[in-house]
């Protein structure tokens, strides 16, 4: 029918609109002229493509309702409902990322990987910018496979078969400083203290792809080494992988959708906006045990 004729020529026109091209040679990846609310199979499958190839897909001009945000969630996986952040009022998907003006430590303002504390951590992360400052809190992003490879063989051999221990009760319990200095924006430190052992060079569970798997924000140490030795060669590979060369600095505007691989990456939120507000809200999709 005439009907049909025209839903199949506005899909073929969305296809072949959609256009995907590197943020940086180590990671990201722009993808534009898209919905994310109507996107066909086809379409997914090339962003699903895209987000394991680059590891951080960005999405701009989106204009989603939490209805939205979490059904693009679902398409995904099984949403992962976060135990630490402030969730939206009647959305619990939906983690809270938001500084007052008023208020001086941001959420996420290091070095990090989400989750890599948990036994099986989360696979990605979803995050839509509502509120954005005029200038400054953009977020970097560093790619594990590019710094990986950058290593000389010595380090990769040192490295190859050894285990770091990550737990969260520094970041998210009773006592961390941090969350004293965050305040109510997080919740439940009763339930912080989870500890995971996972591997220090990590293949891709979906691509076999080799990374690093260790961050600044929740890696405790590295297991079977003296304390010293561990922490040492924990700072060596940190130093690496903070060269510019393995970042990409995404500029957010109101509208923006983010999605991120934690297997494969580390992002870091810029503090440079005291005095306005910047409020984003995530969510965050479930993952396998690494091995």
């Amino acid at each position: 029918t005439r009907s049909q004729y025209k839903f199949q020529k506005e899909t073929e026109q969305r296809e072949s609109d959609m256009q995907i091209s590197k943020a940086s040679e180590a990671v990201g990846a722009i993808v534009e002229n898209v919905d994310v609310t109507r996107l066909n199979d086809q379409e997914f499958a090339d962003i699903r493509r895209a987000f394991l190839d680059h590891g951080t897909l960005f999405f701009r001009n989106q204009k989603l309702t939490p209805e939205d945000h979490i059904a693009f969630a679902k398409r995904w996986g099984a949403i992962d409902l976060n135990r630490f952040f402030k969730r939206r009022d009647g959305y619990p998907e939906i983690a809270e990322v938001l500084k007052e003006p008023d208020q001086q430590i941001n959420i996420g303002g290091g070095w990090h990987t989400d989750h890599s504390y948990d036994e099986a951590p989360a696979m990605g992360s979803i995050l839509y910018a509502l509120e954005i400052p005029p200038s400054g809190g953009d977020t970097l992003f560093a790619g594990m496979a590019a710094a990986y490879e950058a290593l000389d063989d010595g380090m990769k051999d040192r490295i190859k078969d050894l285990k770091a221990r990550h737990g969260n009760a520094h970041v998210f319990g009773e006592e961390s400083p941090y969350r004293k200095a965050v305040g109510d924006r997080y919740t439940n430190a009763d339930q912080a203290g989870q500890t995971a052992v996972h591997p220090v060079v990590l293949a891709h569970p979906e691509t076999g792809v080799k990374g690093l798997y260790v961050n600044p924000g929740f890696t405790l140490e590295i297991v079977d080494m003296e304390p010293a030795e561990g922490q040492a060669l924990l700072q060596e590979l940190y130093d690496h992988i903070m060269q510019d060369r393995f970042h990409h600095r995404h500029v957010w505007r109101e509208g923006d959708l983010a999605i991120w691989d934690n297997r494969s990456t580390w992002h870091y939120a810029m503090n440079d906006y005291q005095g306005h507000r910047r409020y984003l809200n995530r969510i965050t999709i479930e993952g396998v045990a690494l091995a």
